[in-house]
Protein backbone atom coordinates (compact mmCIF):
# COMPACT_ATOMS: atom_id res chain seq x y z
CA UNK A 1 0.00 0.00 0.00
CA UNK A 2 1.80 3.31 -0.89
CA UNK A 3 1.23 6.46 0.43
CA UNK A 4 -0.16 9.77 -1.48
CA UNK A 5 1.43 13.09 0.27
CA UNK A 6 -1.15 14.14 2.70
CA UNK A 7 -2.81 10.55 3.53
CA UNK A 8 -5.97 10.64 5.66
CA UNK A 9 -4.66 10.28 9.44
CA UNK A 10 -7.01 7.98 12.22
CA UNK A 11 -5.82 7.40 16.54
CA UNK A 12 -7.91 5.30 17.33
CA UNK A 13 -6.96 5.47 20.73
CA UNK A 14 -8.02 3.58 24.26
CA UNK A 15 -7.57 4.77 27.87
CA UNK A 16 -5.98 2.27 30.14
CA UNK A 17 -5.55 -0.60 28.24
CA UNK A 18 -2.77 -3.38 28.80
CA UNK A 19 -0.55 -4.11 26.08
CA UNK A 20 -0.42 -7.86 26.18
CA UNK A 21 -4.05 -8.64 26.43
CA UNK A 22 -4.43 -10.14 23.07
CA UNK A 23 -4.00 -13.60 21.87
CA UNK A 24 -1.99 -12.03 18.61
CA UNK A 25 0.64 -11.20 21.49
CA UNK A 26 0.11 -14.49 23.28
CA UNK A 27 -2.76 -13.90 26.17
CA UNK A 28 -5.06 -17.07 26.09
CA UNK A 29 -8.33 -15.11 25.30
CA UNK A 30 -8.73 -13.62 22.24
CA UNK A 31 -10.00 -10.20 23.00
CA UNK A 32 -9.29 -8.00 20.22
CA UNK A 33 -9.23 -10.24 16.94
CA UNK A 34 -10.24 -7.54 14.33
CA UNK A 35 -6.75 -5.26 16.08
CA UNK A 36 -4.72 -8.65 16.01
CA UNK A 37 -5.57 -8.67 12.36
CA UNK A 38 -4.87 -5.22 11.41
CA UNK A 39 -1.41 -5.86 13.62
CA UNK A 40 -0.77 -8.63 11.44
CA UNK A 41 -1.07 -6.48 7.96
CA UNK A 42 1.05 -3.31 9.49
CA UNK A 43 3.40 -2.62 12.16
CA UNK A 44 2.72 -3.92 15.40
CA UNK A 45 5.26 -2.05 18.45
CA UNK A 46 6.11 -5.00 21.01
CA UNK A 47 7.92 -2.64 23.20
CA UNK A 48 6.17 0.54 23.04
CA UNK A 49 5.54 3.25 26.34
CA UNK A 50 4.27 5.48 27.75
CA UNK A 51 6.22 8.16 28.58
CA UNK A 52 3.95 8.68 32.03
CA UNK A 53 1.51 5.97 33.35
CA UNK A 54 -1.05 8.88 33.31
CA UNK A 55 -3.84 10.02 30.98
CA UNK A 56 -2.97 14.21 30.95
CA UNK A 57 1.13 13.60 31.13
CA UNK A 58 0.85 10.85 28.49
CA UNK A 59 -1.80 12.52 25.81
CA UNK A 60 0.45 15.54 26.55
CA UNK A 61 3.53 13.76 24.97
CA UNK A 62 1.19 12.66 22.02
CA UNK A 63 0.76 15.98 21.09
CA UNK A 64 3.79 17.49 21.88
CA UNK A 65 6.86 15.09 21.29
CA UNK A 66 7.97 16.02 24.48
CA UNK A 67 8.23 13.92 28.14
CA UNK A 68 6.34 15.72 30.95
CA UNK A 69 9.36 16.92 32.24
CA UNK A 70 10.24 19.30 29.80
CA UNK A 71 6.40 19.95 28.21
CA UNK A 72 5.65 20.45 32.56
CA UNK A 73 2.06 18.50 32.88
CA UNK A 74 2.99 16.06 34.90
CA UNK A 75 -0.99 16.02 36.99
CA UNK A 76 -4.06 14.90 35.41
CA UNK A 77 -5.83 18.48 36.87
CA UNK A 78 -3.39 20.12 34.65
CA UNK A 79 -5.27 20.29 31.32
CA UNK A 80 -5.18 24.23 30.42
CA UNK A 81 -3.48 25.13 27.51
CA UNK A 82 -1.71 27.64 29.08
CA UNK A 83 -0.35 25.60 31.43
CA UNK A 84 1.55 23.44 28.59
CA UNK A 85 5.37 24.28 27.64
CA UNK A 86 5.38 23.39 24.09
CA UNK A 87 6.21 24.67 20.38
CA UNK A 88 3.78 23.48 17.45
CA UNK A 89 2.03 20.55 18.13
CA UNK A 90 0.24 18.00 16.63
CA UNK A 91 -2.54 20.01 15.81
CA UNK A 92 -0.64 22.82 14.78
CA UNK A 93 1.39 20.65 11.91
CA UNK A 94 -1.88 19.38 10.19
CA UNK A 95 -3.68 22.70 10.57
CA UNK A 96 -0.56 23.74 8.98
CA UNK A 97 -0.49 20.65 6.01
CA UNK A 98 -4.22 21.99 4.93
CA UNK A 99 -5.56 18.78 7.18
CA UNK A 100 -9.41 19.03 8.24
CA UNK A 101 -9.19 18.17 12.14
CA UNK A 102 -12.09 15.89 13.28
CA UNK A 103 -12.59 14.86 17.52
CA UNK A 104 -14.78 12.15 18.82
CA UNK A 105 -14.20 10.82 22.49
CA UNK A 106 -11.82 11.68 25.42
CA UNK A 107 -10.04 14.54 25.35
CA UNK A 108 -8.31 15.00 28.73
CA UNK A 109 -5.43 17.14 27.47
CA UNK A 110 -4.85 20.51 26.52
CA UNK A 111 -6.48 20.47 23.27
CA UNK A 112 -9.88 20.14 24.12
CA UNK A 113 -11.34 23.22 22.54
CA UNK A 114 -13.99 22.70 20.06
CA UNK A 115 -12.42 25.49 18.27
CA UNK A 116 -9.21 23.95 17.85
CA UNK A 117 -11.34 21.41 14.94
CA UNK A 118 -13.25 21.55 12.03
CA UNK A 119 -15.86 18.67 13.73
CA UNK A 120 -15.87 18.22 17.86
CA UNK A 121 -17.80 15.81 19.93
CA UNK A 122 -16.75 15.42 23.51
CA UNK A 123 -17.05 12.15 26.12
CA UNK A 124 -15.86 11.78 29.62
CA UNK A 125 -15.87 8.20 31.84
CA UNK A 126 -19.34 9.32 32.83
CA UNK A 127 -20.32 11.74 30.27
CA UNK A 128 -21.38 11.98 26.64
CA UNK A 129 -23.28 14.52 24.75
CA UNK A 130 -26.23 13.23 25.62
CA UNK A 131 -29.49 13.81 23.30
CA UNK A 132 -31.89 11.23 23.88
CA UNK A 133 -33.70 10.10 27.03
CA UNK A 134 -31.93 6.54 26.90
CA UNK A 135 -28.57 8.09 26.66
CA UNK A 136 -28.89 10.24 29.59
CA UNK A 137 -30.25 6.85 31.75
CA UNK A 138 -27.12 5.53 30.20
CA UNK A 139 -24.66 7.93 31.83
CA UNK A 140 -27.14 8.38 35.09
CA UNK A 141 -26.30 4.33 35.19
CA UNK A 142 -22.30 4.85 35.16
CA UNK A 143 -22.27 7.66 37.52
CA UNK A 144 -24.10 5.22 40.18
CA UNK A 145 -21.63 2.81 40.03
CA UNK A 146 -19.07 3.85 41.71
CA UNK A 147 -16.46 3.30 39.36
CA UNK A 148 -17.32 -0.42 39.43
CA UNK A 149 -16.64 -3.14 38.41
CA UNK A 150 -19.70 -4.51 38.07
CA UNK A 151 -20.85 -7.74 39.00
CA UNK A 152 -24.13 -7.90 36.82
CA UNK A 153 -24.02 -6.78 33.37
CA UNK A 154 -25.15 -3.16 32.19
CA UNK A 155 -28.97 -3.00 32.07
CA UNK A 156 -28.16 -0.94 28.05
CA UNK A 157 -27.87 -2.17 24.83
CA UNK A 158 -24.19 -2.06 23.29
CA UNK A 159 -25.44 0.61 21.03
CA UNK A 160 -25.67 3.05 24.39
CA UNK A 161 -21.87 2.41 25.28
CA UNK A 162 -19.60 5.24 24.68
CA UNK A 163 -17.41 3.59 22.14
CA UNK A 164 -20.40 2.76 19.93
CA UNK A 165 -21.83 6.46 19.95
CA UNK A 166 -17.90 7.78 19.72
CA UNK A 167 -17.44 5.70 16.68
CA UNK A 168 -20.70 6.85 15.46
CA UNK A 169 -19.88 10.49 15.83
CA UNK A 170 -16.48 10.11 13.94
CA UNK A 171 -18.34 8.21 11.10
CA UNK A 172 -20.77 11.09 10.95
CA UNK A 173 -17.42 13.51 10.81
CA UNK A 174 -15.68 11.87 8.48
CA UNK A 175 -18.45 11.69 5.98
CA UNK A 176 -19.64 15.35 6.09
CA UNK A 177 -15.71 16.53 5.29
CA UNK A 178 -14.29 18.32 2.67
CA UNK A 179 -13.63 15.67 -0.28
CA UNK A 180 -11.04 18.12 -1.39
CA UNK A 181 -9.12 18.23 1.38
CA UNK A 182 -7.42 15.06 3.53
CA UNK A 183 -8.90 14.92 7.39
CA UNK A 184 -7.11 13.30 10.59
CA UNK A 185 -9.45 12.04 13.23
CA UNK A 186 -9.03 11.43 16.50
CA UNK A 187 -11.34 8.93 17.84
CA UNK A 188 -10.60 7.91 21.57
CA UNK A 189 -12.70 5.77 23.79
CA UNK A 190 -12.54 6.27 27.51
CA UNK A 191 -12.68 2.73 27.90
CA UNK A 192 -11.53 -0.12 29.33
CA UNK A 193 -10.60 2.70 31.97
CA UNK A 194 -12.60 2.35 35.08
CA UNK A 195 -15.91 2.44 35.77
CA UNK A 196 -15.28 -1.36 35.02
CA UNK A 197 -18.93 -2.15 33.31
CA UNK A 198 -20.03 -3.60 29.81
CA UNK A 199 -23.37 -4.88 28.67
CA UNK A 200 -24.61 -8.26 27.21
CA UNK A 201 -23.14 -10.05 25.02
CA UNK A 202 -19.31 -8.74 26.44
CA UNK A 203 -20.24 -9.13 29.69
CA UNK A 204 -20.45 -13.09 29.22
CA UNK A 205 -18.04 -13.08 26.40
CA UNK A 206 -15.23 -14.16 28.99
CA UNK A 207 -16.31 -16.15 31.81
CA UNK A 208 -14.53 -15.92 35.25
CA UNK A 209 -13.65 -19.55 34.92
CA UNK A 210 -11.40 -18.69 31.38
CA UNK A 211 -9.53 -15.91 33.31
CA UNK A 212 -5.46 -16.83 33.59
CA UNK A 213 -4.53 -16.70 36.60
CA UNK A 214 -2.32 -13.30 37.71
CA UNK A 215 1.19 -13.95 38.81
CA UNK A 216 0.76 -11.81 41.57
CA UNK A 217 -2.24 -10.84 44.37
CA UNK A 218 -2.01 -8.05 47.43
CA UNK A 219 0.93 -9.92 49.27
CA UNK A 220 3.17 -8.43 46.20
CA UNK A 221 1.58 -4.57 46.83
CA UNK A 222 2.73 -5.48 50.80
CA UNK A 223 5.97 -7.07 49.83
CA UNK A 224 6.93 -3.67 47.59
CA UNK A 225 5.44 -1.60 50.04
CA UNK A 226 5.68 2.47 49.61
CA UNK A 227 3.01 3.62 47.20
CA UNK A 228 1.98 0.09 46.19
CA UNK A 229 1.20 -0.67 50.05
CA UNK A 230 -0.46 2.55 51.10
CA UNK A 231 -2.49 2.47 47.51
CA UNK A 232 -3.63 -1.31 48.54
CA UNK A 233 -4.19 -0.27 51.93
CA UNK A 234 -6.50 2.41 51.04
CA UNK A 235 -8.49 1.06 48.58
CA UNK A 236 -9.23 -1.67 51.56
CA UNK A 237 -9.94 0.65 53.79
CA UNK A 238 -12.35 2.00 51.21
CA UNK A 239 -13.92 -1.11 49.58
CA UNK A 240 -13.11 -3.95 52.02
CA UNK A 241 -12.84 -7.33 50.13
CA UNK A 242 -12.75 -5.58 46.75
CA UNK A 243 -9.95 -7.86 45.61
CA UNK A 244 -12.12 -11.00 46.25
CA UNK A 245 -13.88 -10.29 42.49
CA UNK A 246 -10.80 -9.87 40.75
CA UNK A 247 -11.80 -12.47 38.14
CA UNK A 248 -15.15 -10.52 37.93
CA UNK A 249 -12.75 -7.52 37.07
CA UNK A 250 -10.84 -8.89 34.29
CA UNK A 251 -13.55 -10.20 33.00
CA UNK A 252 -15.53 -7.32 32.36
CA UNK A 253 -11.83 -5.65 31.36
CA UNK A 254 -11.45 -8.49 28.44
CA UNK A 255 -15.16 -7.79 27.43
CA UNK A 256 -15.03 -3.74 26.82
CA UNK A 257 -12.22 -4.87 25.03
CA UNK A 258 -13.85 -6.74 23.02
CA UNK A 259 -16.16 -4.15 22.72
CA UNK A 260 -13.72 -1.69 21.82
CA UNK A 261 -12.77 -4.38 19.05
CA UNK A 262 -16.26 -4.40 17.45
CA UNK A 263 -15.86 -0.86 17.10
CA UNK A 264 -12.71 -0.50 15.16
CA UNK A 265 -13.80 -2.45 13.01
CA UNK A 266 -17.10 -0.99 11.98
CA UNK A 267 -14.78 1.89 11.73
CA UNK A 268 -12.40 0.04 9.36
CA UNK A 269 -15.27 -1.25 7.83
CA UNK A 270 -17.07 2.22 6.76
CA UNK A 271 -13.71 3.81 5.61
CA UNK A 272 -13.44 0.32 2.99
CA UNK A 273 -17.00 1.32 2.04
CA UNK A 274 -16.65 5.04 1.20
CA UNK A 275 -13.22 3.78 -0.57
CA UNK A 276 -10.77 5.84 1.95
CA UNK A 277 -8.96 2.75 3.44
CA UNK A 278 -6.35 2.49 0.86
CA UNK A 279 -5.76 6.15 1.82
CA UNK A 280 -5.54 6.21 5.45
CA UNK A 281 -2.72 6.10 7.70
CA UNK A 282 -4.13 4.50 11.35
CA UNK A 283 -2.46 4.50 14.59
CA UNK A 284 -3.66 2.25 17.04
CA UNK A 285 -2.64 3.07 20.60
CA UNK A 286 -3.37 3.68 24.49
CA UNK A 287 -2.40 6.06 26.83
CA UNK A 288 -1.34 3.62 29.67
CA UNK A 289 -1.75 0.42 30.75
CA UNK A 290 -3.97 -1.20 34.32
CA UNK A 291 -3.56 -3.14 37.00
CA UNK A 292 -5.66 -5.60 35.82
CA UNK A 293 -5.42 -7.02 39.43
CA UNK A 294 -1.66 -7.93 39.79
CA UNK A 295 -0.46 -6.53 42.74
CA UNK A 296 -3.95 -6.85 44.03
CA UNK A 297 -4.51 -3.67 43.11
CA UNK A 298 -7.28 -1.83 40.04
CA UNK A 299 -6.69 1.05 37.72
CA UNK A 300 -2.93 2.51 38.15
CA UNK A 301 -1.20 4.82 40.93
CA UNK A 302 2.23 3.22 42.51
CA UNK A 303 4.80 3.12 40.49
CA UNK A 304 5.55 2.59 37.12
CA UNK A 305 5.24 -1.27 36.20
CA UNK A 306 5.26 -2.74 33.11
CA UNK A 307 1.28 -3.57 33.09
CA UNK A 308 1.22 0.57 32.96
CA UNK A 309 4.17 1.50 31.39
CA UNK A 310 4.19 -0.72 28.66
CA UNK A 311 1.23 0.28 25.74
CA UNK A 312 0.34 -1.52 22.80
CA UNK A 313 1.01 0.62 19.50
CA UNK A 314 -0.20 -0.34 16.08
CA UNK A 315 0.98 0.99 13.00
CA UNK A 316 -1.14 0.27 9.36
CA UNK A 317 -1.62 2.10 6.26
CA UNK A 318 -0.23 3.90 3.35
CA UNK A 319 3.75 2.56 2.94
CA UNK A 320 3.93 0.93 6.42
CA UNK A 321 5.46 -2.78 5.81
CA UNK A 322 4.13 -5.97 7.79
CA UNK A 323 6.52 -6.32 11.02
CA UNK A 324 6.01 -7.81 14.24
CA UNK A 325 8.51 -5.27 16.02
CA UNK A 326 10.06 -7.65 18.92
CA UNK A 327 13.39 -5.31 19.33
CA UNK A 328 12.93 -1.31 18.99
CA UNK A 329 11.91 0.72 22.35
CA UNK A 330 9.27 3.05 20.80
CA UNK A 331 7.30 6.03 22.84
CA UNK A 332 4.52 7.60 22.86
CA UNK A 333 6.14 10.71 21.88
CA UNK A 334 7.66 9.40 18.87
CA UNK A 335 4.45 9.68 17.35
CA UNK A 336 4.63 13.45 16.27
CA UNK A 337 7.76 13.24 14.40
CA UNK A 338 6.77 10.07 12.79
CA UNK A 339 3.36 12.34 11.59
CA UNK A 340 5.58 14.88 10.00
CA UNK A 341 7.78 12.64 8.34
CA UNK A 342 4.85 10.63 7.15
CA UNK A 343 3.48 13.73 5.52
CA UNK A 344 6.45 15.69 4.78
CA UNK A 345 6.66 18.43 7.07
CA UNK A 346 9.75 19.27 9.40
CA UNK A 347 9.51 18.53 13.27
CA UNK A 348 8.84 21.28 15.39
CA UNK A 349 12.09 22.68 17.44
CA UNK A 350 11.61 21.17 20.95
CA UNK A 351 10.10 17.68 19.75
CA UNK A 352 12.15 14.78 21.90
CA UNK A 353 10.59 11.99 20.20
CA UNK A 354 12.17 9.96 17.26
CA UNK A 355 10.53 9.57 13.46
CA UNK A 356 9.92 6.08 13.07
CA UNK A 357 8.52 6.48 9.91
CA UNK A 358 11.96 4.75 8.82
CA UNK A 359 11.61 1.25 10.55
CA UNK A 360 7.76 1.55 9.95
CA UNK A 361 8.60 1.72 5.98
CA UNK A 362 11.44 -0.49 5.97
CA UNK A 363 14.02 2.13 5.08
CA UNK A 364 17.72 1.54 7.21
CA UNK A 365 17.54 3.42 10.54
CA UNK A 366 20.28 3.09 13.92
CA UNK A 367 19.53 0.38 15.98
CA UNK A 368 21.06 2.19 19.00
CA UNK A 369 18.46 5.16 18.49
CA UNK A 370 15.84 2.75 19.95
CA UNK A 371 18.11 0.27 21.92
CA UNK A 372 16.23 1.93 25.49
CA UNK A 373 13.27 4.51 26.08
CA UNK A 374 12.24 5.83 29.38
CA UNK A 375 9.42 6.64 31.19
CA UNK A 376 8.77 9.14 33.97
CA UNK A 377 6.73 9.58 36.94
CA UNK A 378 5.60 12.07 39.97
CA UNK A 379 4.42 15.37 40.82
CA UNK A 380 7.30 16.25 42.38
CA UNK A 381 8.67 17.44 46.29
CA UNK A 382 9.87 14.16 48.70
CA UNK A 383 7.84 11.32 48.63
CA UNK A 384 5.52 11.12 51.36
CA UNK A 385 6.35 8.10 53.69
CA UNK A 386 4.25 4.80 54.18
CA UNK A 387 2.39 5.73 56.99
CA UNK A 388 1.16 9.44 55.85
CA UNK A 389 -2.42 10.52 55.76
CA UNK A 390 -1.91 14.72 54.23
CA UNK A 391 -4.12 16.19 52.76
CA UNK A 392 -5.29 14.89 49.68
CA UNK A 393 -7.93 16.23 47.04
CA UNK A 394 -10.62 13.81 47.70
CA UNK A 395 -12.50 12.97 51.18
CA UNK A 396 -11.54 9.89 53.03
CA UNK A 397 -15.08 9.45 53.45
CA UNK A 398 -17.61 6.79 51.30
CA UNK A 399 -15.96 4.51 48.63
CA UNK A 400 -14.64 6.83 45.89
CA UNK A 401 -11.25 7.47 45.80
CA UNK A 402 -8.49 8.90 43.64
CA UNK A 403 -5.19 6.91 42.75
CA UNK A 404 -3.47 10.02 41.20
CA UNK A 405 -3.08 11.32 44.79
CA UNK A 406 -0.56 13.34 46.86
CA UNK A 407 0.38 9.86 47.88
CA UNK A 408 1.09 7.84 44.86
CA UNK A 409 2.42 10.35 42.65
CA UNK A 410 4.62 12.15 45.40
CA UNK A 411 8.51 12.47 44.40
CA UNK A 412 10.20 11.96 40.97
CA UNK A 413 11.21 8.82 39.36
CA UNK A 414 12.42 8.13 35.98
CA UNK A 415 12.60 4.20 34.29
CA UNK A 416 14.78 3.06 31.81
CA UNK A 417 14.20 0.03 29.89
CA UNK A 418 16.62 -1.73 27.95
CA UNK A 419 16.91 -5.58 26.70
CA UNK A 420 15.06 -7.51 29.43
CA UNK A 421 16.31 -4.96 32.18
CA UNK A 422 14.60 -2.27 33.70
CA UNK A 423 16.39 0.32 36.26
CA UNK A 424 14.69 2.90 38.22
CA UNK A 425 16.00 6.24 39.50
CA UNK A 426 14.08 8.45 42.30
CA UNK A 427 14.32 11.72 43.83
CA UNK A 428 15.54 9.92 46.75
CA UNK A 429 19.14 7.96 47.23
CA UNK A 430 17.23 4.91 46.53
CA UNK A 431 17.00 3.07 43.22
CA UNK A 432 15.79 -0.26 41.41
CA UNK A 433 16.55 -2.75 39.23
CA UNK A 434 14.96 -6.07 37.74
CA UNK A 435 15.75 -8.26 35.05
CA UNK A 436 11.79 -8.53 33.54
CA UNK A 437 12.99 -12.03 31.67
CA UNK A 438 12.92 -13.60 35.66
CA UNK A 439 10.86 -11.10 37.38
CA UNK A 440 8.36 -9.64 35.36
CA UNK A 441 6.60 -8.00 38.29
CA UNK A 442 9.48 -6.53 39.01
CA UNK A 443 8.92 -8.22 43.21
CA UNK A 444 12.79 -8.99 43.65
CA UNK A 445 14.77 -5.54 43.47
CA UNK A 446 18.10 -5.96 42.63
CA UNK A 447 19.83 -2.86 42.96
CA UNK A 448 22.49 -3.86 45.79
CA UNK A 449 23.38 -7.51 43.86
CA UNK A 450 27.07 -7.15 43.61
CA UNK A 451 26.79 -9.69 40.64
CA UNK A 452 24.40 -7.06 38.50
CA UNK A 453 27.19 -3.92 39.31
CA UNK A 454 28.41 -4.23 35.74
CA UNK A 455 24.93 -3.79 34.45
CA UNK A 456 23.91 -1.62 36.68
CA UNK A 457 26.76 0.81 35.61
CA UNK A 458 25.88 0.56 31.29
CA UNK A 459 21.70 1.11 32.54
CA UNK A 460 22.84 4.12 34.38
CA UNK A 461 24.67 5.59 31.81
CA UNK A 462 21.94 4.85 29.22
CA UNK A 463 19.59 6.67 31.95
CA UNK A 464 21.97 10.03 32.11
CA UNK A 465 21.98 10.15 28.75
CA UNK A 466 18.01 10.18 28.12
CA UNK A 467 18.29 12.76 31.25
CA UNK A 468 20.56 15.23 29.26
CA UNK A 469 18.51 14.39 25.76
CA UNK A 470 15.53 15.55 27.33
CA UNK A 471 17.04 18.90 28.46
CA UNK A 472 14.32 21.69 27.05
CA UNK A 473 15.34 23.25 23.71
CA UNK A 474 12.47 26.12 24.36
CA UNK A 475 11.98 28.61 24.07
CA UNK A 476 14.07 29.65 21.40
CA UNK A 477 16.02 32.48 21.34
CA UNK A 478 18.75 34.34 18.63
CA UNK A 479 20.87 31.39 18.30
CA UNK A 480 20.02 28.14 16.44
CA UNK A 481 20.44 24.88 16.87
CA UNK A 482 22.21 21.96 14.49
CA UNK A 483 19.08 19.93 14.56
CA UNK A 484 19.39 15.84 14.31
CA UNK A 485 18.02 14.44 11.05
CA UNK A 486 14.78 12.53 12.27
CA UNK A 487 15.37 13.29 15.48
CA UNK A 488 17.90 10.63 15.45
CA UNK A 489 20.62 11.16 18.10
CA UNK A 490 22.27 7.95 17.81
CA UNK A 491 24.06 6.23 14.67
CA UNK A 492 24.59 3.12 12.82
CA UNK A 493 28.35 3.21 14.34
CA UNK A 494 26.95 3.06 17.34
CA UNK A 495 24.66 0.28 17.16
CA UNK A 496 27.08 -2.41 18.46
CA UNK A 497 27.50 -0.19 21.74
Amino acid sequence: MTCPTAPNIIFAMSDQVRADFTKGVGFALDTMPFLDSIAAQGTRFRRAYTTAPACVPARTSLLTGRWPSTHRIRQNSNTGATLVSRGDDLIDVLRGAGYQLFYSGKTHMYRNDPADYDAFSEYGHTKGPDTTTEQRAFTAYLNSIDMGPTTAPTPFPAEQQYPYRIVSDAIQQIDARDPGKPFFAFVSTPEPHNPYQVSEPYFSMFPEDTIPDRISGPEAAENKGGAYKWLRDLVQEKRPGYDDIWRRYLASYCGMLRLIDDQWRRLVDHLKDQGLWENTLVVFLADHGDYTAEYGLQRKGAGIPEVLAHIPMIVHGCGVKANDNTTDFVSIADILPTVCEAIGRPIPLGVQGRSMWQMLTGSGYPAAEFADIVTERGYGGLPYPDDARPPLHFPYEGTRYDELNSVTQSGSSRMLRHDHWKLYEHVGDDGELYDLAKDPMELHNRWDDPSLRKVKADLTQRLQRWSVRLTDDLPKGQYNARLAPHNWYRTAEEDGA
